[in-house]
Parts: structure tokens; C-alpha cells; sequence
């Protein structure tokens, strides 16, 4: 499965094939996962961290030198700080969750994984993720990587979708469903 062509057609694709060529070629596959997860758990949790990287008000020089210390910081590898410099130089720090969503769905195809995206009330903890790893690899015949997502308004349950497959198990859409059985 060849998914290079419908990455790099966007900028945000063009920034992750870039850096997933060169955390290949680098034998850095692993390193850089883990740092970007790292970025997207600060983006998550840090409104501050989102705001540096999002806002239109920062200019490029004090973001850039913002995103190098906070990269420092974090113990971000060489090859990862080095791309936030150049977001940052460039203006494209705003184009981070794109370009991870990107560099991601590069390394799982390279990894000859089908990525399942998950949606749940509440966070997964690492058994509840292997678990239903080993589900979809069950279901789908390959090894599946996770991308968490967590929207407390499904209430329970799970929503996942792989491709253009989708497995609706929220407690949200079954309570809809029970609503429009009941109005007859």
C-alpha cells in the first residue's frame, strides 16, 4: 500500500514524508515516534504549548527560539528539534498535529500496519490498548497501531475507524438508536 502520494499532496504531508525519510534513513523510526508522541501529549495537555504553536501573534524568530528551549526541554532528539526550527523559521508550527497525523500513517505502512483510529471516553490504559490490538489484528489480519482519542460526549464505549470502515460502539449512538426505536 503506497500512501506517499496522498500524504505529500498537502504542505503539513510534505513536512512528514520529509521527516519520515529522514528519521528512515537515520534508522531514528522508533526515536522520533516516541518524541512526537511526546508533542502530541504536550498539545493535548498544554494550553500555553498550544498556544506557541498556533498563535499568529508569536513572529517566527520567538517562536522558533520558544519551540527549540521547549524542545530542550522535553529531551527531544536532534532530528525532531531540528524539524521544530524549521517550522518554527518557516511559520509552520501550526501544522504540527497534521504533520504527525502524517510522519504516523508513513511509518505504520512502513511498518506494515493499518492504523485504527479510537475514540473513548475516557483514556485507554496500555492493558485495555494491547487488548484490543490483538482484537483488530484478530478482526483485520495485520498488526494495527492505536491513535488514541478520548471525547467524554460518547459517554462509554468505543468508536473505532480504520480506513473507511467504522465500528460504532458508543453508549451515545446506542442510546440515539434505543430514542429512534422508541418514537416508533
Amino acid at each position: 500500500m503506497d500512501i506517499s502520494g496522498g500524504i505529500q499532496a498537502s504542505l503539513s504531508g510534505r513536512y512528514a514524508m520529509a521527516l519520515f525519510e529522514l528519521a528512515r534513513d537515520q534508522r531514528e523510526l522508533d526515536a522520533v515516534s516516541v518524541d512526537l508522541d511526546t508533542i502530541k501529549a504536550a498539545l493535548a495537555e498544554s494550553a500555553d504549548f498550544r498556544a506557541l504553536t498556533s498563535s499568529p501573534l508569536i513572529g517566527r524568530d520567538a517562536a522558533t527560539k520558544a519551540i527549540l528551549a521547549v524542545a530542550a526541554s522535553m529531551g527531544l532528539g536532534k532530528t525532531v528539534s531540528n524539524t521544530l526550527g524549521l517550522l518554527g523559521h518557516n511559520g509552520r508550527l501550526n501544522q504540527l498535529p497534521a504533520i504527525i497525523r502524517g510522519f504516523r500513517a508513513l511509518a505504520a505502512a512502513h511498518r506494515g500496519e493499518t492504523t485504527a483510529e479510537v475514540t473513548s471516553a475516557h483514556p485507554l490504559d496500555a492493558e485495555q490498548t494491547g487488548a484490543l490490538k490483538d482484537k483488530l489484528r484478530q478482526k483485520f489480519g495485520r498488526d494495527v497501531a492505536i491513535e488514541a482519542k478520548v471525547d467524554p460526549d460518547i459517554l462509554g464505549g468505543l468508536i473505532v475507524k480504520m480506513g473507511s470502515q467504522q465500528i460504532d460502539g458508543s453508549i451515545r449512538t446506542k442510546l440515539n438508536s434505543l430514542a429512534n426505536a422508541m418514537k416508533g
